[in-house]
């Protein structure tokens, strides 16, 4: 009896001894999870000033710096996670992507065990979803971008409820904000299913008053809000010179921040200011401890060719299609390429550059898709349109109308070609802001193209769009969006429609 009692208690106490245990285990593991902290001290906001310039070997070392001072830091994931996000990014290297994604995933898990009452988590999980959406957009993963922003819109949404005073949010919620209004009334069931609400004017309010405030995030966070600001501002409201004075008022240092000088350089080169993006470009610091990217050839070849220096061209993108890794407007590059040497009379090079875009690159973007049209056709463009053509999309508009000026369309025996002559003469004189004149070629591109394949005529109508919606006549602003709409199965369609609903969307003040 005395024997069984013993062994029962003993049994009872092993029994205890195993729940203490198990208790204390509990107890520590959640300890160590409280222990878990967002803390943005100063070693870390000079890691991302550092990094947000494209200096990411500086943000590095700034990074392992601030895992040592304290481990528990899940600030320093976030910012690994930047590194990650440009370097994808910019170069799109496919074989870097598949090291670099379970790694993705990895932080998200980490970022996770961190405390809820901080506003820094939902913040923080919104970021990095908001990276890992804009990268598999490069890498041609459409569906898993789309669940990302729907995760990265979800936990911003939860942090502005929660933390309405908690200023980083507004960087991410206005920028998603604002892209989410661009999307046409005809797909917003996809954004309604996501649970996303979006509006152009709304977004651009949160982000200006993110760019004007005096916050210290803010000011910590000044060149991510630069840049996207000002990219929303030239696309999604159409306000281009706005943007790039936008720049210019914040007096940024091009030299040493190349996060913004490329965005300066971008912006002008796409706005036709060819001149002032070769200046930004050539003059950059450097030095070895910015990104290494391609990026930089990529944008000096095209600055080279809108000014018909192709000899500097080819240079800069043969070193391009040399070295960059990924898909996005490669097949473009070719066909520049290919047009280098076809400008020189070089036509074994120049079909060779053109055997290329059936080979090499994707066609997610419309440039690529037309790049590959035109490759298909056999065909070669006339010289002297292409001149015009490449001239104008440079800002060189003397110059272009100086090929054309004493031509009419009985000087080209093809109907594209007439069509892209009273489609050039019309953007020529849009650039130089002789308005009726625009708008009289542009009509008459219509007329010649509203059925055709080539985007000339819907373009001649979105153009004719911005015309009169920057001259406050917004009713007839929306006719020619309207009538860019109506045009189907033309080149450039969805980048097209997508400018003609912006612009709608605009109109309305929606």
């Amino acid at each position: 009896m005395k024997k069984g009692f013993r062994l029962k208690a003993l049994l009872y106490f092993r029994a205890m001894k195993q729940m203490v245990i198990f208790i204390a285990l509990i107890f520590s593991l959640t300890v160590l999870k409280a222990q878990k902290v967002y803390e943005f001290n100063s070693l870390c906001q000079q890691a991302y000033k550092e990094i947000t310039q494209l200096k990411l070997h500086n943000g590095l070392v700034l990074i392992e710096k601030a895992k040592q001072q304290n481990p528990d830091n899940l600030i320093p994931l976030v910012l690994e996670n930047y590194v990650d996000f440009f370097i994808l990014f910019f170069n799109e290297d496919p074989t870097e992507y598949q090291i670099k994604k379970p790694e993705i995933e990895a932080r998200v898990a980490l970022l996770k065990a961190g405390p809820q009452s901080s506003p820094f988590y939902n913040f923080c999980l919104s970021m990095v979803y908001l990276h890992k959406a804009l990268i598999s957009i490069k890498f041609g993963e459409m569906w898993s971008s789309a669940w990302d922003v729907k995760k990265a819109y979800q936990y911003i949404k939860e942090n502005k409820k929660a933390f309405p005073t908690f200023t980083p949010d507004d960087l991410i919620y206005g920028g998603m904000q604002t892209i989410i209004g661009t999307i046409p009334k005809g797909y917003r069931w996809f954004t309604n299913i996501l649970g996303m609400r979006g509006s152009v004017t709304e977004g651009m309010k949160t982000l200006f008053a993110f760019e004007s405030s005096n916050d210290p995030f803010a000011r910590l966070m000044s060149n991510e809000g630069t840049l996207m600001y000002c990219y929303l501002l030239y696309y999604a409201e159409n306000k281009k010179d706005e943007a790039l004075q936008f720049i210019k008022d914040k007096k940024p240092d091009l030299v040493n921040n190349h996060l913004l000088a490329y965005a300066a350089a971008n912006l002008n080169k796409n706005n036709k200011h060819t001149e002032e993006a070769k200046n930004i470009i050539l003059n950059r610091n450097k030095s070895s401890e910015y990104l290494a990217t391609e990026i930089w050839d990529y944008e000096l070849g095209f600055a080279k060719l809108h000014h018909l220096e192709t000899k500097e061209s080819i240079q800069y993108l043969e070193k391009f299609v040399a070295n960059f890794k990924g898909t996005f407007y490669l097949k473009d590059v070719y066909q520049k390429l290919s047009w280098c040497y076809y400008l020189q009379g070089n036509m074994v090079a120049a079909q060779k550059a053109r055997n290329l875009i059936l080979k090499k690159g994707a066609f997610d973007s419309d440039a690529d898709k037309l790049a590959l049209k035109d490759a298909k056709t056999g065909k070669w463009p006339n010289i002297i349109l292409l001149k015009a053509r490449l001239l104008s999309d440079g800002g060189y508009n003397k110059e272009a109308l100086q090929l054309l000026i004493n031509k009419t369309t009985d000087d080209f025996s093809k109907e594209e070609d007439k069509l892209e002559y009273t489609y050039r003469l019309g953007r020529i004189y849009d650039d130089m802001h002789q308005d009726s004149e625009a708008i009289k070629y542009y009509l008459r591109a219509i007329d010649l193209g509203e059925y055709r394949t080539e985007y000339y005529a819907s373009r001649a109508a979105l153009q004719i769009g911005n015309i009169y919606e920057q001259q406050g006549n917004k009713p007839l602003a929306i006719v020619y969006y309207k009538r860019c709409l109506a045009m189907e199965d033309h080149d450039y369609k969805n980048s097209l429609d997508q400018k003609a609903k912006a612009g709608i969307a605009r109109c309305k003040g929606e």
